[in-house]
């Protein structure tokens, strides 16, 4: 999933603001598993289970792994629904 210059650049305003390492906002990743969850699960699971990922990530899991695990896991979901 290709993202805009615009979502880039505001990406890197609120890492900036927040105090966030910019190398750990994936966005193409989240924007990704977003789309997963909403469809796997239900639409208001979007925004959970990115707000999820990203407090794992705060309690020291990488960003990489955290997505892939989410993603696993709305794929199990969408199999067993």
């Amino acid at each position: 999933m290709a993202t805009g210059q615009e979502l880039q650049y505001w990406a890197t305003a609120v890492c900036a603001d927040l105090g966030i390492d910019r190398g750990c906002c994936d966005v193409d990743g989240v924007l990704d598993l977003a789309r997963d969850a909403a469809h796997a699960v239900m639409r208001p699971a979007a925004p959970l289970t990115t707000f999820l990922v990203g407090v794992a990530v705060g309690r020291g899991m990488p960003v990489d792994e955290a997505i892939a695990r989410a993603t696993r896991l709305t794929s199990e979901w969408a199999q067993g629904a």
